[in-house]
């Protein structure tokens, strides 16, 4: 809504400016400046309140604005008013991700360059790179632990080769994502060195106190993230002689977003990053960012706030760059970062399904859907425009956060079935085939969360040590299985890097400097590119996974019905074992089957009539590319097996 008191404050910032208004370009950043200033007014004043101080903050903010649209190159504009004009792109079937840490898959910027036909090969056009800025060398949490926002590792490359890496994938219409940590920096960032030298401006970028007063008064609600290894959230600095907060690690300093310096620092850092040719954000720890005491200091109403106004200022340089939410919250708080009430699907484009990764799991040990599909029904609706990025696994361990009234629901009991969860992947039952690790198990609770290559929780690696053929199909199908969901449920599909090739656990990693301590590092390998070239060797296994993958890609690629634009439907079936769904678009649909038993299953033919299948002119299924087999009474899946039945044409 239009307000003259705030159009009149953002006329006098941009009349002090020496701007070229026959400059067509600026004139269409002016035209987002105006629409979204109100946001930013509003949003900084409702966070900072209406001190004349915050005034002047709001007008460097509006100058920073400026400066980095002018900074901006003519290719970057123009890849802007694309996506401008087409602000479905990112909903399309079209987009695959994948995700890689650098240094263990290319060894640096200018290898990956050569990686880009591998990639392309597969059907991968969104990439994301995993933490790249400069951090230091041991205390780095595999680079979230930031030194300097503005220079890429050594050890990886410069910045000059991000900005030609970006450009190279442009070309080749592919996506850069790179991971902002917005919610902390290293201790060795600059700002962290002159707070430890004594300069309060910059104790203020982070929450320092005297004596343990407030630290226990926020310890008393604050939960523990790593339990095992990082007991608390509070550090002494002995040359500062202040207790400082560090809710990940002692040299992960939290900063301080209630220091309006601190907001305005990183949009600068975004801008300045956007202007690199990055087009897609990974923002980090998100729900952290505000804390409050007497609460746990996640998902804050602020910390939305917060990301509504970084969001309305980049949109503003870089209209169309969208935000990826790294949210692994409960369910009900995941869709909120995609803004809701006025500001829905104005917040965070993208946010991690992890409730449909956690399912998946549970569905993987129960062979059952039950769980699954409970889930996903009380599943919140994100709003139009917005995604999901649908993953099987990340970096990250694997947390079992359903909902406990979903678990009751369906007959289990909520901590006795996270204990048979974590029992099960970490191969503590006779019948399990995972192989996978316990992570920040806590003996007050017995919780625990699961590390493990996505081949080694499937049962491959099992399979693989046992010499036993059966078993070593069922586990590549379990992987191809659990692939064609997220290829097909709605959302981007995001492969962890060397699942294509049936990646077993990497536990080499206990030899590695300052990585033997996190278990994590096992489902952190070291990609084979020696195994890379069995994918076209007929009969490997990594021929067996790594062409089912592409073929469901490229599937994936030729079903406009795959795009998400929130047309799937959960179905109803007469067994439990068989996770159904439909997706549709106007005349196309396609019925997704899948078998998650060892056994064959059968489903009732009616789900055909269901969903409207006119069978005199016959179905098929996709992937196999022939007639869908069913006969009057049912369809019979074999064991771990999917069918992608369409309408013949």
């Amino acid at each position: 809504m239009y307000d003259p008191q705030t159009n009149s404050f953002l006329n006098n910032i941009l009349d002090q400016l020496d701007l070229d208004l026959s400059d067509k370009d600026l004139l269409r950043f002016i035209t987002r400046l105006s629409g979204n200033f109100e946001v930013i007014h509003n949003h900084f004043l409702g966070i900072y309140g209406e001190k004349s101080s915050n005034h002047k903050h709001i007008k460097n903010l509006v100058e920073e604005l400026v400066k980095a649209f002018q900074a901006r190159e003519k290719d970057l504009r123009q890849w802007d008013l694309k996506r401008e004009s087409d602000r479905g792109w990112l909903l399309s079937e079209q987009l695959v991700g994948s995700m890689f840490y650098l240094d263990r898959y290319s060894g640096n910027l200018k290898g990956f360059l050569t990686k880009i036909p591998y990639l392309k090969e597969l059907g991968i056009n969104v990439i994301h790179l995993m933490p790249l800025l400069k951090s230091p060398k041991i205390n780095n949490d595999g680079g979230y632990a930031v030194s300097d926002y503005r220079k890429v590792d050594e050890r990886y490359g410069s910045m000059s080769e991000i900005k030609s890496i970006a450009k190279k994938l442009r070309e080749n219409d592919m996506h850069l994502i790179l991971d902002i940590v917005v919610n902390h920096t290293s201790n060795e960032h600059i700002w962290a060195k002159k707070a430890a030298k004594g300069e309060k401006k910059y104790q203020e970028f982070y929450y320092t106190y005297e004596d343990r007063q407030i630290p226990d008064s926020f310890e008393s609600t604050l939960p523990e993230i790593f339990p095992t290894t990082e007991p608390g959230n509070f550090t002494y600095h002995p040359g500062m002689k202040k207790w400082i907060m560090t809710v990940f690690h002692d040299f992960q300093w939290d900063l301080n977003y209630t220091n309006p310096l601190v907001l305005i620092e990183m949009v600068k850092v975004l801008l300045y990053l956007a202007n690199q040719g990055v087009d897609i954000f990974r923002l980090d720890a998100v729900p952290f960012l505000w804390k409050r005491m007497g609460t746990a200091s996640q998902n804050e109403p602020e910390a939305h706030t917060i990301l509504q106004l970084i969001k309305a200022c980049i949109e503003v340089v870089s209209p169309g760059l969208p935000f990826i939410a790294e949210a692994i919250v409960a369910p009900p708080e995941i869709v909120k970062y995609f803004g809701d009430g006025d500001f829905a699907g104005k917040e965070c484009d993208i946010a991690y399904n992890a409730t449909l990764m956690t399912l998946l799991w549970d569905a993987v040990a129960t062979k059952n859907s039950k769980l699954l599909v409970a889930g996903l029904r009380h599943q919140l609706a994100k709003p139009l425009g917005t995604t999901w990025l649908c993953y099987i696994r990340s970096h990250d361990d694997i947390g079992l956060g359903y909902e406990d009234a979903y678990a009751r629901e369906v007959g289990y009991t909520p901590h006795l079935h996270r204990q048979y969860l974590v029992n099960f992947f970490t191969g503590k039952y006779d019948d399990s085939f995972a192989m996978g690790l316990p992570f920040m198990f806590d003996p007050k609770t017995g919780d625990a969360r699961i590390s493990g290559t996505t081949a080694s929780l499937a049962g491959l690696e099992k399979a693989l040590g046992q010499g036993k053929k059966a078993e070593l199909d069922k586990a590549i199908d379990r992987i191809i299985l659990l692939h064609a969901i997220i290829i097909s449920f709605g959302g981007i599909p995001l492969i962890y890097y060397g699942d294509e090739l049936g990646t077993t656990n990497h536990y080499s990693y206990v030899k590695e400097s300052g990585k033997s301590e996190d278990n994590r590092w096992v489902h952190r390998p070291i990609f084979d590119w020696e195994k890379a070239e069995k994918r076209n060797q007929k009969g490997t296994v990594e021929y067996r996974i790594f062409q089912a993958l592409k073929k469901l890609i490229a599937i994936r690629k030729k079903s406009p019905e795959f795009a998400d634009l929130n047309n799937r439907e959960l179905l109803t079936t007469d067994n439990e074992h068989i996770f159904a769904y439909l997706r549709i678009r106007d005349n196309l649909k396609t019925l997704c089957l899948y078998n998650l038993h060892d056994e064959p299953q059968k489903i009732g033919s009616y789900v055909l009539h269901q969903v409207n299948f006119d069978l005199k002119k016959g179905i098929i299924d996709k992937y196999r590319r022939k007639p869908a087999p069913y006969n009057e009474y049912y369809i019979e899946l074999p064991p771990y097996q999917f069918f992608w039945i369409t309408q013949k044409v």
